[in-house]
Order: structure tokens, then sequence, then C-alpha cells
């Protein structure tokens, strides 16, 4: 029988996407992996931002009374971890240690519990949006099979993980008369933590060939449909969210990306 709950494709799909990774295993490491110092310290800040433990989140899904939301959640966070774990395995197999605390991952943390679900996601998805084009520059710029491969398989669940936060914020925002005043307050989100990753990664960026204004551009270009889509000017005009299986998931293709790391 159909279910006709909105969250269920996703459990089904982050369900999927957990076996296919018990599967298929870890990429490769037997050749190391080949990481300049700037791009070490980089990756160390990302995989520190990676590895919380999702509680907060988790607690508030399950305060709002979506069981079907909250398994799904419980998913997303899984994958996160995961992250964590396959950013702590390609550093250790460069000859490096993953780092216990960053002031970014703090600010952050600080900022995104400070209220209720529907800010945590809103400060998620901007995470979400920054890792996109950063995740993409490493995959295409990286010096080794191993960095290429870990970061392919990030990005990949980090362009299926928008739509899904983007779908809640749909309906969260839907009955409020304050939607303008919102967006421009989750665009300036973006913006600072665009300016963030420009300061606290510009030499790493340096390093996989692709510039200040181009990591900036392809984040607001992927964020614009991500602010339309959950926040729409007016009733009527609601974009759609991507199925998981769709492989635009919000427009985010691999090309775009592929074009800003040259």
């Amino acid at each position: 029988m159909h279910d006709p709950h909105p969250f269920t494709r996703w459990t089904t799909e982050l369900e999927a996407k957990a076996r296919a990774r018990t599967r298929t295993g870890d990429p490769d490491r037997s050749r190391g992996a080949t990481l300049p110092p700037a791009l070490i310290r980089s990756i160390q800040r990302f995989q520190v931002g990676e590895s919380g433990d999702g509680a907060n989140l988790i607690s508030k899904a399950d305060a709002a009374g979506d069981p079907t939301y909250a398994a799904a959640v419980r998913l997303f966070v899984a994958e996160e971890q995961n992250h964590a774990r396959l950013l702590a395995r390609l550093l250790n197999a460069a000859g490096h240690q993953p780092i216990s605390r960053h002031w970014t991952d703090a600010a952050f943390v600080h900022l995104r519990r400070a209220f209720g679900l529907r800010l945590e996601l809103m400060v998620l998805s901007v995470a979400e949006v920054i890792a996109v084009p950063y995740y993409s520059a490493l995959r295409d710029g990286a010096p080794d099979q191993l960095t290429t491969r870990t970061a392919a398989l990030i990005v990949a669940d980090e362009q299926r993980h928008i739509p899904f936060h983007t779908q809640r914020l749909r309906a969260a925002f839907a009955p409020t008369p304050l939607r303008p005043l919102i967006r421009a307050a989750w665009w300036l989100i973006l913006y600072v933590a665009i300016a963030v990753v420009l300061y606290d990664h510009g030499p790493a960026l340096r390093q996989l060939r692709i510039t200040r204004t181009e990591f900036a551009r392809s984040a607001q270009t992927h964020f614009a449909p991500i602010s339309a889509t959950a926040l729409p000017p007016r009733r009527g005009r609601r974009h759609p969210v991507a199925a998981p299986s769709d492989d635009a998931d919000l427009r985010y293709r691999s090309d775009p990306d592929r074009r800003a790391c040259r």
C-alpha cells in the first residue's frame, strides 16, 4: 500500500544508501593520501564540523511529534557521522589526525542550537550549501584517488540532504506571514558562512584552483533555489522539491561545480 507520508520516501532512500555503503565498503586507502598542509588543515576543520552526535537535532525532531520524520533525521545524522569517519580515515592515510575542536564549529553549533528546529535546519542547510562546492572542488582538484573518492561520496550525500531539509522547512514556514524577513535573515547567515570559509579556507581553495569569487558565486547559486522553495515569495509560486531519486536534486548538478573548480 502506498504510504502518503511525505518523509517515507526519505527514510526509504536513506536506508537504501546505508545498505549500499555496507555492500561497497570504504575507498581503498592502501596507497595512502598525498595532501599539502593547507588541505590538511582545511579537511581537519570540516571533519570536526561533521563529527557531532546530532543529539540536539534528534531531540527537536522527536519533539515535533512526527515519528517518520524523526526516523529520517536519525538516518541523516548517521550519514553525517559517516562523513566524519571517512574524513578521519583520509587524514590518517595522509599521516595526520583529526582535531578535537575549532572556533568555526563552536560558533556554528551555538547558532543552530540557540532556538528551535526551524532555525537549526536553516543553519544546517547553509552548511550543506557550503559543503557542496567545497567537496566538489576537493573531488575535482585532489592530488590522489583516495581524496577524490572520499570527497565524491560526501558531496553526493550533501546534495541529497539539502532537499530533505528544504521540504521540512517549506512545510514549517508555510503559515507564517514573515517569510520575507526570514528569507533575508537566511541569506545573511549564508553570507556570513561564505565569509568565514573564504577567510579560514582560502589557502586550501587556492590549492584546489578555485578562486574566492568562484566559491562565493557557486554557494549563492546553489542557495537561491533552496530559499525560493522553502520560503516562496507569495502563495501559488512554490518551486517543486526534487525527489531523492532525481539526479537534479534542486539543480545541484555536478557540472557547475566542475566548471567552478577549474
